[in-house]
């Protein structure tokens, strides 16, 4: 089985992620034991953001760092065992996880849940976090 890092390579769908990813240093950290829960915005996700900001972004490796870990929840929760509320993130910070009408992590919609990797699994958001 792939692991977080390699599984979301694969899908091909998270190109800006994994270089987002690399950029922060952060790639050992989710091919290590985990387990971990990674809330992985898409291309498209990213591409929300306005691309003077996400290349700052992608330079400030501090603050990448704070973004990337802000989707990353440690243990290895699955869609049916979400409940909402407050979550502990990587990061430090709360996300805010609801579940009517679909899950959702701070408004962010699940469009995929439940992607298994060996080290923990994966659910697919629509919408990039930034911490607070």
């Amino acid at each position: 089985a792939k692991d977080i890092v390699d599984t979301a390579v694969a899908a091909g769908s998270f190109k800006t992620l994994a270089a987002a990813l690399q950029a922060a240093d952060l790639v050992d950290t989710l091919k290590g034991k985990g387990p971990f829960t990674v809330f992985a915005p898409t291309d498209d996700a990213f591409a929300k953001i306005p691309k003077a900001d996400l290349d700052a972004l992608l330079k400030d490796k501090a603050k990448l760092t704070a973004v990337l870990t802000y989707h990353v929840v440690p243990g290895t929760v699955m869609a049916k065992d979400v409940k909402a509320g407050m979550v502990k993130t990587v990061q430090g910070s709360d996300v805010t996880l609801a579940t009517t009408g679909g899950v959702t992590v701070n408004g962010a919609k699940v469009v995929k849940a439940d992607v298994k990797a060996s080290n923990g699994v994966i659910h697919v958001i629509d919408t990039v976090l930034m911490p607070k």
